[in-house]
Order: C-alpha cells, then sequence, then structure tokens
C-alpha cells in the first residue's frame, strides 16, 4: 500500500521538527535533524508500530486523541493542527471552490479611505482582487502579476523588493498551502500551484516541507526603488461576507523613517494619479 496523504504529513513534520522543539534531550550523534519514529510515538502515547503503520499508509483512520497527540508531539501550531485532522478524515469537509471575485463595495470604499496604510484583498489562491492606491505603488503597480506567489516566486526583482525573501518565501508556501487545504479542489489554486511546482525549484522544494500556516500579525521588509528601505507591520482579516477572501492592510511605525518613507510613497501615487488625470 503506497503512503496516504496523512502519511506523507507525518513524515515530513517529523523530518522538519527537531528534538529540541519539543523538548527531548539529545544525547549524542544524530543521523537526522528531525525525529525518530519512536520518539514521535513515545510523545504521543502510541506503539512504535502503529505509528509506523500511520507513516506508511497501512493505517489511515486514527482516532481523534490519537490525531491530537500526534499534533502535540510534533509541535504543530492551529493551523497546522487542522490540516492534520482533515487529513485523518476527522476536520471539516473540503470547501466548495472560491465565489466569483467580486470584493464587497462597501470594503472597497474603506480602503480607498486609508491613503496612509496600503491595503489589499486576495483569495485563497492569492490572487489580489483589490488593493487602494498605496498599495499599489508599494508593489509596483502590480507591473508583474497580481497574484501574490508569482511576486514572491517568478518575478525577478522579488530577491532585492523582499529584504527577507526566504523568510517571506517560507511564510506564503505555509499561507498557500493552508488554502488548498481547504479547497483542494479549487481550479484557480490548483493552477496556480501547477505553475509554481513547474517553474519554480524554491517553491517546489518548500512544498515538501508541509508547512500549513494562516497568515497573521508580521513584520515585512522592503526595498522599494522610489523610497528606499520600508519595515512595515500588516494585520490580516478574514472577509466574513466572502469566505475565502483576506484582507491585509501595512502600516509603518509613527515617526520612524519607514514611516517618512510611506508617506513619501503616497506622495508619488497622488502625482501619478494626477498626472494619470491630465493625460485622459
Amino acid at each position: 500500500m503506497s503512503p496516504s496523504e496523512l502519511g506523507t504529513y507525518l513524515r515530513a513534520r517529523r523530518a522538519q521538527t527537531g528534538p529540541a522543539d519539543v523538548g527531548l534531550p539529545i544525547h549524542g550523534p544524530r543521523r537526522v535533524a528531525g525525529l525518530r519514529r519512536e520518539e514521535v510515538a513515545q510523545l504521543a502515547g502510541i506503539s512504535v508500530d502503529y505509528y509506523i503503520r500511520l507513516e506508511q499508509g497501512r493505517e489511515r483512520t486514527p482516532s481523534a486523541p490519537v490525531v491530537d497527540a500526534l499534533a502535540a508531539a510534533l509541535g504543530l501550531g492551529e493551523d497546522a493542527r487542522r490540516h492534520l485532522f482533515r487529513l485523518a478524515g476527522l476536520g471539516p469537509r473540503p470547501l466548495p471552490p472560491s465565489a466569483p471575485a467580486r470584493v464587497d463595495p462597501g470594503l472597497l470604499q474603506l480602503m480607498t479611505a486609508w491613503p496612509h496604510n496600503p491595503a489589499i484583498v486576495y483569495n485563497r489562491a492569492f490572487d489580489v482582487l483589490a488593493s487602494n492606491e498605496l498599495a499599489d505603488v508599494l508593489f509596483h503597480d502590480w507591473s508583474y502579476s497580481r497574484n501574490l506567489m508569482h511576486v514572491v516566486f517568478l518575478d525577478p526583482t522579488a530577491r532585492t523588493f523582499y529584504r527577507d525573501w526566504w523568510d517571506v518565501a517560507r511564510n506564503s508556501v505555509a499561507g498557500f498551502r493552508h488554502g488548498h487545504s481547504e479547497t483542494p479542489n479549487d481550479p484557480r489554486v490548483r493552477k496556480i500551484l501547477a505553475e509554481l511546482l513547474e517553474s519554480s525549484p524554491e517553491f517546489a522544494d518548500l512544498w515538501t516541507h508541509y508547512e500549513v500556516r494562516g497568515k497573521g500579525m508580521a513584520s515585512k521588509r522592503f526595498d522599494h526603488p522610489d523610497v528606499g528601505h520600508l519595515t512595515l507591520s500588516m494585520q490580516t482579516f478574514d472577509v466574513r461576507s466572502a469566505p475565502g477572501q483576506e484582507l491585509v492592510v501595512y502600516q509603518a511605525e509613527p515617526g520612524s523613517p519607514s514611516a517618512q518613507a510611506l508617506a513619501l510613497l503616497g506622495t508619488l501615487a497622488a502625482t501619478t494619479r494626477q498626472a494619470r488625470q491630465v493625460r485622459q
């Protein structure tokens, strides 16, 4: 019997979890950085043989207490824990494909009213469905693509635009897998996944790590060609009127050099808008 998705996920997460991550002492040299099967079994309170059967796909229906114990043994966060329950057939059923790409007019109006905060709305495929003027200028008017996964992995300027590109890439893949786990049959999500697996070796490698993590509070460092370095915090909100859509709002620390750079970016955005109005 071939390994199940559950077994593949357990094996990948075990390889990515070191003893120190789960409070185990290290005695002598180890062949691999990750946990051993017997260590996971011990931490989860199950037999080694049963855990091996799970990884090999010979057992595919663990109970909820066992899955919960495995999640704790591997130190999984809440998003990854829910993903593990889905793979074991114990979580919510996959959601239907995303609704048409329409953003609530009231939300669009609210985003427009934030002249000092870049804001975007994107879907599970990381397509940017809406953006305000300051976000457009921050992301170079989306000159490469309006898909954030394309921007991170396929845009040749990404590695200089994102000053911590590897961290951004890793978090983007974890977030994309989170959306994929909720709607694995969504045609747009599957299309983006296929494109990235074929075109980006870095994405293909990170995809094998099986990290699952939704976006939350974070900080990103940018190097913008017009205003230089910016460090922006970001808040992510689920759009309750459109499940699958998320709103991201960026903010600079008040009085900081990044706030000054963001203000300059806003001036450039206004100048660009006025120039377009004159041409029209």
